[in-house]
């Protein structure tokens, strides 16, 4: 695909996403319908709102283009856009800010254009392959973090996995020094590794409208990412890892998890110095 056709994209990507946030705030905080997909895998009526909105407006631009959505599936195709109306549901149905919407534009196989919006605090994230991320249009980096032993990372769950495989690389990552946490939005934990907020992000499946647009955000902002589509598919996902340069090997290696190659990252650990961001 051309770089105006992507550049076109780009553009029309950021004011739709801020247009389904509009859709996903006027339910926050209301009354609403909560349906269970799964173990903890809830559905409010506004996914699907949200969802055909967004589905709606990318027919009417690019009607050549494919469609994937968590809510409405799709079919695949040589251009698709990868859809999650919102991630972090859960977090949504109780009221809590911790949510957004997320939106990836695949090409022939690769991530091209990725947007992540959390309407609750209004902030936007936006990567376009080759030029950089960004949150609220000003550049962002992932953190240079230089040992497990002051990183904190997010570990995500999903019960299509077995308990007990997560516990095994909780375990491993704890005793390596690394503090873990979970939020609830693995869109969003992919984010907070792009602007530094967190120094990695890990699990062992998530579906592809979670992870390709984070994905994306972090490979521009100077981290270290996972093959995705390499170790799994579109319609299946696969695991996901995202990290900081100077830990990604050591985060790799316990999580079992490979990266990407990318000769440009100078790989290695260091002491802190002063006045250096960890």
């Amino acid at each position: 695909m051309d770089s105006n056709s992507l550049e076109s994209r780009a553009i029309f990507l950021r004011s739709l996403i801020r247009a389904a946030g509009e859709i996903v705030m006027q339910g926050f905080g209301a009354s609403r319908q909560i349906e269970i997909k799964g173990p903890q895998d809830y559905l409010t009526e506004t996914d699907a709102l949200c969802e055909t909105f967004i589905r709606q407006q990318l027919a009417a631009e690019y009607p050549e283009d494919a469609f994937f959505g968590e809510e409405t599936g799709g079919q695949s195709g040589d251009n698709i856009w990868v859809v999650d109306p919102i991630d972090g549901t859960a977090n949504f149905a109780r009221n809590i800010p911790h949510f957004c919407v997320s939106i990836a534009f695949v090409s022939q196989g690769r991530t091209e254009i990725g947007a992540i919006y959390n309407p609750a605090l209004n902030e936007m994230y936006f990567a376009r392959r080759g030029s950089g991320a960004t949150l609220n249009d000003r550049p962002i980096q992932t953190a240079q973090t230089p040992a497990p032993q002051v990183a904190s990372i997010e570990f995500g769950w999903s019960a299509r996995v077995p308990n007990a495989s997560y516990m095994t690389i909780l375990d491993a990552l704890l005793y390596t020094g690394f503090n873990a946490r979970r939020a609830g939005s693995g869109a969003l934990g992919l984010a907070y590794v792009a602007d530094g907020r967190s120094d990695g992000y890990a699990e062992i499946h998530m579906n592809s409208w979670d992870c390709l647009a984070g994905l994306l955000l972090v490979e521009e902002a100077g981290g270290r990412v996972c093959p995705f589509l390499d170790l799994g598919t579109l319609e299946a996902g696969g695991p996901v890892l995202a990290s900081a340069p100077r830990i990604s090997a050591v985060l790799s290696n316990v999580t079992g998890i490979v990266l990407a190659e990318r000769e440009d990252v100078i790989q290695g650990e260091g002491r802190i110095e002063m006045g250096q961001a960890i």
